[in-house]
């Protein structure tokens, strides 16, 4: 089952969220949970625009996504998250 990496960061007005395996997708919210919600809703219009315009679909990149987000961190405040390819790829895509 593969899953995509989500890194959920605090910010001034709640948290952020972005997956380091497909670039330009990012979510914000007020919680944890509504952040999550918004990034699985974003992730699946990546994903589907993708499909759209004919691109190939990021593949979720494994434990490489989380060696390069604890990099990247900057010792700041971070949690990682994922999300199951399965749960916001369209169905003609998984068949």
């Amino acid at each position: 089952m593969e899953k995509y990496l989500i890194v959920v960061e605090k910010s001034e007005t709640g948290y952020s969220a972005y997956s380091p395996d497909v670039l330009g997708c990012i979510a914000t919210g007020k919680s944890i949970d509504k952040t999550l919600a918004n990034m699985k809703a974003a992730l699946a219009l990546h994903l589907r625009a993708f499909i759209e315009d004919g691109e190939e679909i990021p593949q979720p990149r494994g434990i490489q996504s989380y060696l390069d987000a604890e990099r990247d961190s900057a010792r700041e405040e971070y949690f990682n998250m994922h999300i199951v390819a399965a749960s916001v790829l369209p169905e003609r895509v998984l068949a």
